[in-house]
């Protein structure tokens, strides 16, 4: 299988870099792409028996790929040629087996690409197969029954956050630059914050998912994580579109998100670090709020206390009514694609509790949920009229051990509160709508990785990506590494 192979020291030096100068490499003629892809290819054969973040690989395919990109010597976007992990749930790439974190599941191998799969296609990025993530990504962490944890490469005993919690332990264990994440109430933010990288939810339908009608679409996003604010704004360019299935679908911008260069001008940003719901909060997740407060200070914004009002039971409410609707639709899917009922052993418990929750909703129920979301959007909107960005922890702890987060607490509303203490801030950004991203900008005294939260409003990508490289400019994160 194995082409030319890089040495150790030029392996690792090559694979320290962002997405952007790995393809830079290939186009100046630096390395080819197959060397690249090799190199990538032994990072995760070396690694993954510790980290189990990727579940599914296509690595003869993608070298065939990488040399038929070589041969050819034309690259289709600034970020051709570079390796990129999908999300075992909802990323499908054709004729890899998918999962989506069920031991339903394990038989399912799409006969074709989603649609994420087939932009990073088109834009030339090389797929090397599919990384972890929870059932049906139900929890903050990643630790499915069917694959076993995603481990965490700063410390393998914590956990990589959920429910991109494979990908985010895999960008920042340098087997791809980049991956692809999703985020419903956190999931993209969450993992980026506990493994020290990158991570942007876009607006509400910046991105076309083929199952953008279904119950989550109100609150879910697709996009990706990477260890540079430029690779995760390229990234967008390649997938933005309207997308016809969501509630809503903000319009294209003028300007290519990776090409909103300069500053921003003075900015007004509202700091809060009190926990949504009345928990305790980290002081090391306060110090990571704070610490870059005093960035955007320097850089000559204006930050002063605030949050937005709204009705915070939307979240404890509303928001797990839709989710255990869509645990519901996907569990009678699998029972309609299995021809018979799902036996008890085949969905986790707190599947099964998110099943048993919907059961006792109504339709009109589901569609209330839907307009509570509706208006509490609406007011936090009201709040983006007089700030231009809320600055908050991403996260309330750092980085937890293991099977702590994936416990069932006997019930769907249980384990959903318990989660909250962790996740407060997350599930805001979803039921607003707005950009929303975790920057790596603090590290704990044990060593861990602690994130800080950017919220923008709706449809204000752009204005986010250029202040999130302000601050990358201003303490540089890409060569911290576990």
């Amino acid at each position: 299988m194995h082409d030319k192979v890089l040495d150790r020291d030029r392996c690792d030096e090559v694979l320290d870099r962002d997405a952007h100068a790995q393809a830079a490499a290939i186009r100046d003629g630096e390395l080819s792409c197959s060397e690249l892809i090799e190199a990538s290819i032994r990072r995760i054969e070396s690694l993954n028996a510790g980290l189990n973040c990727v579940v599914a690989e296509r690595f003869e395919a993608a070298l065939q790929e990488a040399r038929a990109l070589d041969e050819r010597g034309v690259w289709s976007s600034p970020l051709a040629g570079v390796p990129v992990l999908l999300k075992d749930l909802g990323q499908q790439v054709a004729g890899l087996a998918q999962t989506d974190g069920s031991r339903a599941e394990r038989t399912t191998s799409p006969a074709e690409d989603s649609l994420l799969a087939a932009r990073y296609r088109q834009g030339g990025l090389i797929l090397l197969g599919k990384t972890t993530s929870p059932e049906f990504g139900n929890h903050s962490t990643s630790e499915p029954a069917v694959h076993g944890p995603a481990r965490n490469p700063w410390d393998p005993e914590r956990t990589s956050g959920g429910s991109s919690g494979g990908s985010a332990a895999a960008v920042a264990a340098r087997m791809a630059p980049v991956a692809g994440a999703s985020d419903g109430a956190g999931s993209i933010r969450i993992p980026a914050s506990c493994c020290g990288v990158f991570g942007l939810k876009p607006s509400r339908g910046r991105v076309a998912v083929a199952n953008s009608e279904g119950q989550l679409a109100q609150v879910a996003v697709t996009h990706a994580l990477s260890r540079s604010v430029r690779d995760s704004a390229a990234l967008l360019d390649l997938v933005s579109a309207p997308d016809s299935g969501a509630t809503a679908s903000p319009p294209l911008p003028r300007v290519p998100f990776a090409m909103k260069a300069g500053a921003p001008g003075n900015l007004r940003v509202a700091l809060s670090v009190e926990h949504t719901f009345g928990g305790a909060v980290d002081v090391e997740c306060v110090t990571a709020a704070e610490h870059t407060a005093e960035l955007l200070t320097s850089l000559g914004h204006r930050v002063e206390a605030g949050a937005p009002k709204f009705d915070r039971s939307v979240i404890t409410g509303p928001m797990l009514a839709l989710w255990a609707a869509a645990n519901l639709a996907g569990k009678r899917a699998l029972e309609a694609a299995l021809g018979r009922p799902l036996r008890r052993d085949e969905l986790e418990e707190t599947t099964w509790e998110l099943v048993e929750h919907a059961e006792h909703l109504s339709d009109d129920d589901i569609a209330w949920a839907g307009e509570q979301i509706t208006a509490a959007a609406e007011d936090i909107a009201r709040f983006f009229e007089h700030y231009d960005l809320w600055l908050t922890p991403t996260l309330a702890q750092a980085p937890p051990a293991l099977g702590i987060l994936n416990r069932s607490v006997g019930s769907a509303a249980g384990w959903w509160n318990y989660d909250l203490e962790f996740n407060p801030w997350c599930p805001i950004a979803n039921v607003s709508g707005g950009a929303s991203a975790s920057l790596p900008l603090h590290v704990n005294a044990a060593g861990l990785p602690i994130g800080s939260m950017l919220t923008a409003g709706y449809g204000q990508e752009s204005l986010l990506l250029r202040v999130c490289t302000q601050l990358e400019e201003a303490d540089p994160w890409g060569q911290r590494r576990p």
